[in-house]
């Protein structure tokens, strides 16, 4: 609704903000989303008085808080009273006087702070992911190869508490027993471990921690468009990386409607099930060898193991494993299915047990045997991928946990912002 004053009527408010630069910037933003998607309440008789501001409004209020970077819903609510037509656009109510220049008084149309801090807390979940798989699904009407290669990453967050500032002098800040008083979800977790040279030319551990959580996304990078985030997944950083590939796994599929064909991840995702996932659909999973501090166990051309000897192991029965997958056990030849009267100095073989080798034969433990690595451009490290994603505030719109007063975290997940981060 357009208001009107003694100073400027509706058709020239029309042409103002046809002619303001930031209204038409957020107007050519929002533009790119699928409004239709929020409810639109009608009046409530039963509920007499002012009508509340749409849902929408709210939602692309705070798109301009993330996109203009501000960290506290006290400087976007200055923004917004010193830009009048802005609030006009974002599509809240305005309360209507004649007297003043643009017809409605800015001051008590825009909501206060604390209101705004706790629409950004209770944002609807639902609203959010219907805005959000509306987005994804124009997007594949543009381009129908959306999603073919997608990419997996996480990226730290810190919480807003007291022991991720190293200014202030803190016992035991990183002790997971001691949990910060401003945050009681968040979880302490390591950031990134290096090896430091010693003079005596030993290596030094060092690692650095952190309070806060891990965000997980999926991005699809689309030559000549650019980086669509598919997926986020948000848990405490106490987490390890991998355990957030099949929630974002299934999340990509629910919002594209159909199975990735190809993925790219970092070491940190070498594990049978992320290539179970690709396996199936003769994908690639383009993933860095990890073996977990693991010695490889040799195997023969066929992939039959080899005992410690060089000799081929003997199959005796397929079983599940506790890790959920389908293994086949062999066991020593010297002893199975018979002795043969060979003896061998290994320790497994003097206890009269011998070697025992427990194989995955599920289709994506089987492509980890095979050591299928691919680097080729197509399938580049998801470094590469995801650094767009996340530095990208449009981007990390649909993306992230941010600490700074990010909105759309709640896109796709749940867990409401501390009090303290907004």
């Amino acid at each position: 609704m357009l208001p009107y004053s003694t100073t400027f009527d509706q058709s020239t408010l029309t042409r103002l903000m046809d002619h303001d630069a930031i209204v038409q910037r957020y107007r050519a933003l929002f533009a790119l989303l699928d409004w239709q998607v929020l409810p639109n309440p009608m009046p409530d008789p039963s509920r007499p008085g002012r009508r509340p501001h749409p849902e929408s409004a709210y939602i692309k209020a705070l798109l301009v808080k993330i996109t203009e970077g501000y960290e506290y819903c006290s400087r976007l609510r200055t923004f917004l009273v010193e830009h009048p037509l802005l609030v006009l656009e974002l599509g809240f109510r305005p309360v209507l006087n004649c007297d003043l220049p643009y017809g409605f008084d800015v001051q008590r149309t825009v909501p206060s702070e604390r209101w705004l801090r706790e629409k950004q807390r209770t944002l609807d979940h639902r609203h959010l992911q219907d805005l959000f798989h509306a987005t994804v699904h124009a997007l594949q009407k543009e381009i129908p190869e959306l999603g073919e290669v997608v990419a997996f990453d996480v990226k730290h967050q810190y919480a807003w508490v007291r022991e991720n500032n190293l200014r202030e002098s803190i016992k035991d800040r990183f002790c997971k027993e001691r949990q910060p008083r401003g945050d009681p979800d968040c979880r302490v977790g390591v950031k990134s471990s290096t090896n430091q040279d010693q003079a005596d030319g030993s290596k030094k551990e060092r690692k650095e921690y952190l309070w806060g959580y891990g965000s997980g996304i999926v991005s699809a990078t689309i030559a000549g468009y650019g980086d669509v985030v598919l997926a986020e997944f948000t848990q405490p950083f106490n987490e390890s990386d991998v355990s957030y590939y099949l929630p974002l796994f299934i999340q990509a599929v629910a919002v594209l409607g159909r199975f990735p064909l190809h993925v790219t991840a970092d070491a940190a995702y070498d594990a049978w099930y992320t290539y179970q996932t690709c396996a199936y659909r003769e994908g690639i999973a383009a993933i860095p060898l990890n073996t977990h501090g693991h010695e490889d166990v040799p195997r023969d051309r066929d992939g039959v193991p080899l005992c410690p000897i060089g000799l081929r192991m003997h199959p005796t029965y397929r079983f599940l494993h506790t890790k959920g997958y389908h293994a086949q056990r062999y066991r020593c030849p010297l002893l199975f299915p018979q002795r043969t009267g060979e003896t061998c100095e290994h320790e497994q073989f003097q206890k009269d047990k011998g070697c025992v080798k427990d194989i995955n034969i599920e289709k994506g433990g089987l492509t980890v045997t095979a050591r299928k690595r691919v680097t080729s451009l197509e399938h580049s490290p998801p470094r590469v991928l995801l650094a767009p994603a996340f530095s990208s505030p449009v981007c990390l719109q649909f993306a992230c946990r941010d600490v700074c007063g990010g909105l759309l975290s709640c896109l796709t997940s749940p867990h409401p912002l501390p009090e303290s981060a907004r």
